[in-house]
C-alpha cells in the first residue's frame, strides 16, 4: 500500500493534479475537503472537537486502506491546526500494515496563487477565494511547512501542467 501524500499551499492545483492521477492511475481520491468540510459541519474549523475528529478520521482512513492493501492519493495544506507530528504519525500508523508515504510538495509562486483563486471551479469545492486572506494565511503555510518531511518528489504546477504533473508522480509510483 502506498500513500501518496499531496500537499502545498493554498491554490497550488493539489485537487486538479490528484484529480489527473487518480485519471492516471486509477487510485482512490482522498482529498482533504472531504473530512475537512464534513466535520467542519457541526464543528468550528481549528475548534478542539474539530481538530480530534479531522485527524481521527484521516488516521483511520489511511490505516483501513494500508489493512486492505489498497493505495491512495490525499491532498493536504499544511497549517496551524494540524499537530507537528501528524506526517510521521500517519507513517507509523500504516507502516504495520506494510504501508509507506511518498510526499509530493507542490509549488506555486504568489503571482500565480493569487490569479488561481478567483477562478470559479474553486467557488464548487468552497474554498478560499479571498486574497486579503490568502496573504495573511501565507506566514502561516510557510511556517506550517516545517511539519512535513523532506519531500521525494518535488513540482512547481506554474512549470508544467496537471497532466504533466501527474505523469511525473505516476513515473515516480512506477519506478520504486
Amino acid at each position: 500500500m502506498t500513500l501518496v501524500f499531496i500537499y502545498g499551499p493554498v491554490a497550488s492545483g493539489k485537487l486538479t493534479v490528484a484529480h489527473e492521477l487518480a485519471k492516471q492511475t486509477g487510485l482512490p481520491l482522498f482529498h482533504n475537503h472531504l473530512v475537512v468540510d464534513a466535520v467542519n459541519a457541526v464543528f468550528a474549523f481549528g475548534t478542539e472537537p474539530f481538530i480530534r475528529l479531522r485527524e481521527a478520521f484521516w488516521l483511520q482512513t489511511f490505516i483501513e486502506a494500508a489493512r486492505e492493501g489498497r493505495s491512495l492519493i490525499f491532498t493536504f495544506a499544511p497549517e496551524g491546526t494540524v499537530a507537528e507530528d501528524f506526517p510521521s504519525r500517519v507513517q507509523a500508523a500504516i507502516a504495520p500494515f506494510g504501508g509507506s508515504v511518498i510526499y509530493v510538495s507542490l509549488t506555486v509562486s504568489p503571482e500565480e496563487q493569487e490569479r488561481r483563486l478567483i477562478q470559479p471551479s474553486r467557488a464548487a469545492f468552497g474554498k478560499l477565494q479571498s486574497i486579503d486572506l490568502l496573504r495573511q494565511l501565507r506566514t502561516d503555510y510557510n511556517a506550517s511547512l516545517r511539519i512535513m518531511p523532506q519531500a521525494d518528489l518535488t513540482i512547481d504546477t506554474e512549470a508544467c501542467t496537471p497532466q504533466l504533473a501527474a505523469e511525473r508522480i505516476a513515473s515516480h509510483l512506477a519506478g520504486r
